[in-house]
C-alpha cells in the first residue's frame, strides 16, 4: 500500500517538504529488486535526523548492497503526528511512501538517553507494537519488521530501552547492518520464524545483542538464557568510509546545512569524562587523498556551500592543515567556508586558522573542561595554562574577536576553587589577549554538567542535584557583570535524566514508557522542557522507583572517596585491592567495547591522584586492552606536506552577462518555501559549475534574483529568475545546464538574454494572471463575476505590517475575471490583476472577498495557479 501523502501535507502543516523524500541523493530501488527491505530512522524531527552524517553513510552503504534497499524515515512534527492519528494513516518511508509496516527491517539511532521516548512516539504512530515480547506473541497473526537500535547511547547502556527492542546493533555500522541483512535474507528464504531470525541472528552475527535471550540478574548484571549465545557481545569496529559521505541534499534548511566528511574515527586522548572517546577506539585516521577526493567530488555533487571535516578530535589528524589547505586552494573561486567541530586548543595554530578563515570565517570553538590545572589533570584533558593562551592567542592574531567555550561543573573532585577557576580563566585570557587598537576578545560560554556514562573511569560516581544548582548559582555570581563574556548553563533537570537512564537497567522500562504516554516526546527542544520534565518525574513515581531518583538529587557517592589500596606486585599495570563499589557488577558488564574493566578501575585509580595517561596514539600503549584481533590497532597517518597557501577567495563582481529565466514550480515542490527555492537555485548553479557573479561586502553573495515570492502551496508557470555571470554563455547551452540539476517539479519554459543596464525584474513588475480553483454551492458564478465587474469600489481593511489598519479599494487592482469552467460544487476562474515591487497587489484570496461580498456566500479556495508575472516594457 502507498501512502497518499498529497491528502496529509495540507496548507496547515509546516514544512511539508520535510516529507517528500525528493532530495537530491535520494535513493529509489524498485521495490520488487530487494529481498530486504530496510528503514532507518533518525527519532528527531528531519531538520535534525536528515542531516546527520551517521544516518546518510548507512543510509548509502545499505543502498549499495545487493538483494537489500534502504528507506528513511524520521519523527514528524506534533501536527502531522496528529493528523496521522486522526486520519488512521500509519506513518511511511519517504521513498516508497509505503508504511513501516511493510518493510523487513526497522532501526532506530539512540544516540541520547532521552530519545527512547521519541522512538517509542515513531513505533506508535507506525502502528508497530512498542515492546518485542509483543511482536513475537503476534508473529502468527501479523508481520512486523524486525526492530533494532544502534548508536552510542544504545551500545553503551542498551538495557533500560532492551524491552523495546528485537535487537542492538553494538558499534559502527558499515560492515555490521550488511552482514545482519544477508542473514535475514537468508532466514526469510528458510522460512525462519521471527524467534528463528533473531536466533540466527544472535549466534552468527557478531555485534548483534538479542535481549530476549538474556535475562536480568538480582544484582543487576545481565546473563544468558539459551546455551548458544555469547555471554558477552562484542562491540563492532569498521574504517571510515568518506566516498558514503556524498548524497542526500535536502531541499529545505537543516541543522548542519553543510557536507560532512569524516577524516578521523575514535580518540585515544583518554579523556576520563568521555563516553565517545572510550567507546570509539581505536583510532582510525583517513588517508589524505580520499579526503581531498570525497570533499572536491561532494562540493560538485551537492552544490553545499560550506563543508566540515568531522572528529572526535579533528586537531589529532596530524594531516588536517595539508587536507584543509589542499581543499582551500582547490576551491579558493568558489566561496565555500570550511568548519570544524569543537578543536583541541593545544593543536590550533596558524596553518588550521588559514583553512577556516577568510571571507566566510566559521565560528571557532574550544574545550577547556575545567578551569584549573588540577581539575584538568584529574580528567586528563591533556592541556596546561600555556597551550590554552597561545591557542587563544593565536585566534586573536588570526581575526578573530569573538571564541566559543565549554566547560563542565560538577566533576569527581572538584571544589569550589575549582569552579571559581572557570571565571578566573575567562578574566586572565581576556587580559591576556588584549591587543591595542583592537576590540577586546569576547567568550561565549557554555556550562555543563558533568553526568557519568558507562564504560568510563568515572562510571562509578555520583552526581548531586543540589550541588549542581548550588555551583551554577556560584558561577553565575562570580561571571555576573564580567564583560565580554554570555554564560548559557545547561539545565540540571536534562542531566539529571540523561544520569538516571544512562546507568540503569530493565527495570527502567516501564518509566519509558509511561513518560512517553505522558507527553515526554521531543525531549531535546527546550519548549517542551515544562512538560517533558513533569512527566518523567510522575512515570518516575508511578513506577515506585522515586528511591532511586532521591539518590541523584542528593549524590550517592563521591568516586573519589574510593577506598583502593595498592598491592606489592611484579606486574607491569600497578595492582590493587579495589574498594569494593567497585567490583559490584553493572547493567552493562555483557557489552565487550574491548576497554578492560581493571583498567577503567585504575585510570579512575590515576583520577585520586591527579596524575595524567598520554595520547597512545601518540606516545605508547596505555594498556586499555583494546589493540588485538577484534578491535584493530590505531592507524595513524603521517601527515603530507601542507601546500602553499594561495589566498582566501575573493568575489569575481564581474557583470558579464544577465539571463532571465521563466520556470514553474509544480507537483510537490510547491511545497517549498521562498527561502528553500532560492537555496536551490543557488546550489543547482554549484553543482552545473556556472560561473556566477558575486556582489561585494562581508558576505558576497551570488548575483541571483528571484522576481517574487510565490506562497507556499501555490502552483506556477510563470515565475522569473535572473543570473549575472561572469562569462558568456549560450543560451541553449545555459538552459541545458539548468535542465539537467533541476528537478522534474522546477521545469525551465523560456530562457532569454536581458541587457546588463536594465531594470530587474522586480522593479518592472506590474500585473500577475491566476487561474484559481474555487469551492461553493448553489452558485451564480456569471452573476456574480458580472456584479464585481460592474462596481467601482469593494473596500477591503488591510493591516500593515506596523500595524496600522488602512483601507484599500480591491476594484482599482482587478483588471480581468472570467469564468473557465464549473460544477455544481465549485468553479475554476481566471483573473488579471495588479502585482508591483510597492505592494500594490491582488492576491487569490481578494478574489474570494469580492465574490462574497457580491454573493453574500462563504467561498473556499482550493488552489490557486500563477500564470504569468506581466513587465512593464
Amino acid at each position: 500500500m502507498v501512502v497518499a501523502i498529497e491528502n496529509l501535507l495540507t496548507p496547515e502543516i509546516n514544512k511539508p517538504a520535510r516529507y517528500l523524500g525528493n532530495e537530491v541523493g535520494a535513493v529509489h530501488k524498485p521495490w520488487d529488486s530487494a529481498a530486504v527491505r530496510w528503514v532507518l530512522t533518525y527519532p528527531e524531527v528531519y531538520e535534525v535526523g536528515a542531516s546527520n552524517l551517521g544516518h546518510i553513510i548507512l543510509y548509502n552503504v545499505l543502498n549499495a548492497q545487493p538483494r537489500q534497499l534502504c528507506d528513511r524515515a524520521y519523527l514528524p512534527a506534533p501536527d502531522l503526528a496528529q493528523k496521522l492519528r486522526d486520519t488512521h494513516t500509519p506513518l511511511w518511508a519517504l521513498e516508497a511512501r509505503r508504511p513501516l509496516l511493510d518493510f523487513d527491517i526497522l532501526g532506530f539511532s539512540l544516540s541520547y538517553e532521552l530519545g527512547a521516548t521519541n522512538i517509542l512516539e515513531m513505533l506508535d504512530l507506525a502502528g508497530i507494537p512498542l515492546t518485542a515480547q509483543q511482536r513475537l506473541q503476534e508473529e502468527s497473526s501479523l508481520h512486523y519488521p524486525l526492530i533494532f537500535a544502534g548508536g552510542q547511547t544504545a551500545t553503551s547502556n542498551p538495557e533500560p530501552y532492551a524491552d523495546f527492542f528485537d535487537f542492538i546493533a553494538l558499534g559502527d555500522g558499515e560492515e555490521l547492518l550488511p552482514e545482519i541483512g544477508q542473514a535475514v535474507d537468508e532466514g526469510k528464504a528458510a522460512g525462519l520464524s521471527r524467534h528463528g531470525l533473531l536466533l540466527k541472528l544472535a549466534q552468527e552475527v557478531k555485534g548483534v545483542y538479542v535481549p530476549c535471550f538474556y535475562d536480568l540478574a538480582e544484582d543487576g548484571s545481565v546473563h544468558p538464557n539459551h546455551p548458544d549465545v555469547p555471554p558477552r557481545i562484542l562491540r563492532r569496529v569498521a574504517a571510515p568510509l568518506p566516498e558514503y559521505s556524498i548524497g542526500l541534499v535536502p531541499h529545505i534548511q537543516t541543522v548542519h546545512d553543510r557536507l560532512t566528511v569524516e577524516i578521523r574515527r575514535g580518540c585515544t586522548r583518554g579523556c576520563r569524562f568521555c563516553q565517545p572517546g572510550m567507546l570509539t577506539r581505536p583510532a582510525r585516521d583517513v588517508e589524505p587523498e580520499k579526503v581531498v577526493q570525497a570533499i572536491t567530488e561532494g562540493m560538485r555533487a551537492t552544490g553545499y556551500n560550506e563543508f566540515s571535516l568531522l572528529s572526535l578530535s579533528c586537531s589529532d589528524y596530524l594531516a588536517l592543515p595539508a587536507v584543509g589547505m589542499e581543499i582551500k586552494n582547490r576551491l579558493k573561486d568558489e566561496n565555500i567556508a570550511l568548519s570544524l567541530p569543537s578543536q583541541r586548543v593545544d593543536r590550533f595554530d596558524e596553518n588550521i586558522a588559514q583553512i577556516i578563515g577568510g571571507t566566510r570565517q566559521t565560528g571557532l570553538t574550544f574545550a577547556p573542561e575545567a578551569g584549573t590545572q588540577r581539575m584538568r589533570d584529574v580528567i586528563n584533558k591533556g592541556l596546561t595554562n600555556e597551550e590554552l593562551l597561545r591557542g587563544i592567542k593565536t585566534a586573536v592574531e588570526q581575526g578573530w574577536d569573538k571564541v566559543k567555550l565549554y566547560f563542565m561543573i560538577g566533576l569527581p573532585g572538584e571544589t569550589d576553587a575549582d569552579i571559581l577557576g572557570i571565571a578566573e580563566t575567562l578574566r586572565w585570557l581576556r587580559r591576556e589577549c588584549a591587543v591595542k587598537g583592537r576590540k577586546r576578545l569576547d567568550f561565549n560560554v557554555t556550562i555543563s554538567n558533568f553526568t557519568p556514562k558507562p564504560h568510563t573511569p568515572f562510571q562509578w560516581h555520583s552526581v548531586s542535584t543540589a550541588e549542581f544548582l548550588r555551583k551554577q548559582e556560584l558561577l553565575r555570581q562570580e561571571l555576573r557583570g564580567m564583560r565580554g563574556v554570555k554564560a548559557n548553563f545547561t539545565d540540571v533537570r536534562f542531566s539529571v535524566m540523561e544520569d538516571f537512564l544512562g546507568r540503569g537497567d530493565r527495570t527502567l522500562a516501564p518509566v519509558i514508557r509511561r513518560a512517553w504516554e505522558l507527553g515526554a516526546g521531543m525531549d531535546a527542544w527546550m519548549e517542551g522542557l515544562d512538560q517533558a520534565f513533569a512527566a518523567w518525574e510522575q512515570a518516575i513515581a508511578e513506577s515506585d522507583l522515586s528511591w532511586k531518583y532521591r539518590q541523584i538529587e542528593e549524590g550517592e557517592w563521591n568516586v573519589m572517596e574510593s577506598q583502593n589500596t595498592r598491592l606489592d606486585s611484579k606486574r607491569k599495570r600497578p595492582q590493587y585491592s579495589w574498594d569494593e563499589r567497585l567490583n559490584a557488577r553493572l547493567p552493562w558488564d555483557h557489552i565487550n567495547t574491548g576497554i578492560d574493566k581493571d583498567w577503567l578501575k585504575a585510570d579512575l585509580q590515576r583520577a585520586l591522584e591527579a596524575a595524567t595517561v598520554p595520547d597512545c596514539a601518540f606516545e605508547g600503549c596505555s594498556q586499555c586492552g583494546i589493540c588485538g584481533a577484534d578491535f584493530g590497532q590505531n592507524i595513524v597517518i603521517e601527515p603530507p606536506p601542507i601546500p602553499a597557501f594561495q589566498g582566501h577567495f575573493k568575489p569575481n563582481q564581474d557583470r558579464v552577462q544577465r539571463l532571465r529565466v521563466r520556470f514553474g514550480k509544480l507537483g510537490e515542490m510547491r511545497l517549498l518555501s521562498h527561502l528553500d527555492l532560492v537555496r536551490l537555485w543557488e546550489r543547482v548553479i554549484r553543482r552545473a559549475g556556472i560561473p556566477i557573479s558575486f556582489n561585494g561586502g562581508y558576505h558576497p553573495m551570488p548575483r541571483i534574483s528571484i522576481t517574487s515570492a510565490l506562497p507556499l502551496g501555490m502552483t506556477s508557470c510563470g515565475e522569473l529568475v535572473d543570473f549575472e555571470l561572469t562569462q558568456r554563455y549560450e543560451v541553449a547551452e545555459f538552459e541545458r545546464l539548468l535542465k539537467e540539476k533541476l528537478p522534474p517539479d522546477i521545469p525551465v519554459y523560456e530562457v532569454q538574454e536581458i541587457d546588463l543596464q536594465s531594470k530587474s525584474a522586480n522593479r518592472l513588475l506590474q500585473q500577475a494572471e491566476y487561474t484559481l480553483e474555487v469551492a461553493g454551492e448553489e452558485a451564480n458564478w456569471e452573476g456574480w463575476i458580472n456584479e464585481v465587474l460592474g462596481r467601482s469600489e469593494i473596500l477591503f481593511e488591510k493591516t500593515t505590517k506596523s500595524g496600522k489598519r488602512q483601507m484599500i479599494n480591491l476594484r482599482d487592482r482587478l483588471f480581468s475575471l472570467s469564468l473557465l469552467s464549473s460544477t455544481p460544487s465549485g468553479a475554476k476562474l481566471h483573473y488579471l490583476g495588479s502585482y508591483t515591487n510597492e505592494g500594490v497587489v491582488l492576491h487569490p484570496e481578494h478574489i474570494l472577498f469580492m465574490l462574497e461580498q457580491v454573493s453574500g456566500q462563504p467561498l473556499e479556495l482550493l488552489h490557486a495557479h500563477r500564470e504569468q508575472l506581466g513587465l512593464a516594457e
